[in-house]
């Protein structure tokens, strides 16, 4: 009994010695495995999870990537001087409270801790993130950062994350909810429509605080095409391509649109029963080509924090400016129209989400996350898109991200719910919005973040 007490007593003076060594590690140790930029990918990538299984709509999650990407940024940016802080460049954002002078942190820690945080004060499943942090945050511990740097920096990622989530609090978000948008039956605007016949989405998007435009309609598109059937208009002309279109769509059109579907809830229909599917947002998906981009150009953990960051920031004065546009002019889809006086069998090959048409949210978007990202990590980078594979949607590879950006923006119109000038205008629209924010939005010290 006592050779057994003592040989339990030596083994926890061992374990306490080990973890003595431990707590001991330098910083030279384990910051090179701590700063480890997988682990802020897979940060994201849970919040995506999350984003997807609680069916955020298309601006809404824009919202959320901002404030999570944003926590995580500010966490991080007083512990590497090539890089500034946001405050006073972002609309009414402060600068967070800097560490405590004269203290050791691991800001990897820090970062993954604030952005974790407002990740979960923003979705619903907090399951998922007691699942994953758990595990997530072992991997510090084994990387020798000791206990009290560890405890230190996770309460500093929440203090930032308590002030991103004030800031998040007066952006009105909370005074838009349970507003639905009134239909007129007007001619030329919007209804919902099949199979679900939905309430249009977000109408009332264009009172959210904006990241960096100075109002939502600071780049508003051209107005849309008068509304006519007469044979010869541009309406016209606009309604007839896309319903050719439709009707003899190829291959190659086909996979594209369904690429880029990207489509958070679609209602599936089959006699008597109906289910949803559930997918990536937009904005979502494009921070996931940033992160396969990041991987490729073996951008380090700040670089890769910089271009989550920025991306949502497009993405989200994206959604803005586009819902500013779309609830103005009211633009019905091609598919109730062509139902109503073209063809009463045709279908779009994509169904059409609920809100009005015009200007295209995956053009304006698409185009505002590509000319950051293009300024962040290069022109003309090739890359392979295998982000929604796991959700059936295939691989595509494309020759930069303006590219990219392109082919989200015609997958619309193969899949027949947007017209040409809503691609068009939309694009042009979301160029500009993306260049705001690298203009805005300067994280490098002394110039506009480049590659």
């Amino acid at each position: 009994m006592k050779k057994s007490l003592l040989f339990s007593t030596l083994l926890a003076l061992l374990f306490v010695g080990l973890s003595g060594c431990q707590k001991q590690a330098e910083p030279t140790e384990y910051m090179p495995k701590a700063a480890n930029p997988e682990r802020y990918n897979a940060c994201l990538n849970k919040l995506t999870q999350v984003v997807i299984h609680d069916i955020f709509s298309p601006p809404v999650a824009s919202r959320i990537y901002g404030y999570a990407t944003l926590a995580g940024y500010e966490a991080m940016v007083a512990f590497n001087p090539n890089y500034e802080s946001l405050g006073g460049k972002l609309k009414r954002f402060k600068t967070p409270p800097r560490p405590e002078a004269g203290q050791a942190y691991c800001y990897p820690i820090a970062g993954a801790k604030a952005f974790l945080t407002v990740a979960r004060a923003l979705t619903f499943s907090a399951n998922f993130y007691d699942e994953f942090e758990p595990t997530f945050y072992q991997q510090f511990e084994a990387d020798g950062v000791p206990d009290d740097v560890r405890e230190r920096s996770m309460a500093y990622g929440e203090t930032v994350a308590k002030a991103i989530l004030e800031f998040a609090a007066k952006d009105t978000y909370k005074q838009t909810r349970g507003f639905k948008h009134t239909v007129t039956n007007e001619d030329g605007t919007w209804v919902p429509t099949p199979p679900a016949y939905m309430d249009a989405a977000e109408p009332q998007w264009n009172h959210i605080r904006c990241w960096t435009l100075d109002t939502c309609n600071q780049f508003a598109p051209p107005k849309p095409f008068k509304f006519t059937t007469t044979k010869g208009s541009d309406y016209e002309k606009e309604l007839t391509e896309v319903y050719n279109i439709g009707k003899s769509l190829t291959k190659e059109q086909t996979e594209l649109a369904y690429f880029w579907d990207d489509n958070a809830f679609v209602m599936n229909v089959a006699g008597h029963v109906s289910y949803a599917s559930k997918k990536m947002t937009p904005g979502g998906h494009w921070l996931a080509i940033a992160q396969t981009v990041g991987r490729q150009r073996k951008l380090d953990l700040m670089r890769m924090a910089e271009a989550y960051a920025l991306t949502s920031f497009a993405l989200a004065d994206g959604f803005i400016a586009c819902w500013d546009e779309k609830y103005r002019s009211k633009t019905v889809r091609p598919e109730t129209v062509i139902n109503k006086v073209v063809d009463p069998k045709w279908a779009p090959f994509l169904q059409t989400p609920p809100f009005p048409e015009y200007p295209s949210g995956h053009s304006t978007i698409s185009a505002a996350a590509a000319t950051v990202l293009t300024q962040l990590m290069g022109d003309n980078i090739a890359f392979t898109d295998s982000t929604e594979y796991q959700y059936g949607h295939g691989v595509r590879s494309f020759k930069s991200f303006k590219d990219a950006a392109d082919q989200a923006s015609i997958s619309r119109l193969y899949g027949g719910i947007h017209y040409r000038s809503a691609l068009v205008n939309g694009a042009a629209m979301g160029a500009k919005v993306g260049q705001n924010v690298l203009e805005r939005a300067k994280t490098r010290k002394g110039e506009v973040a480049t590659k």
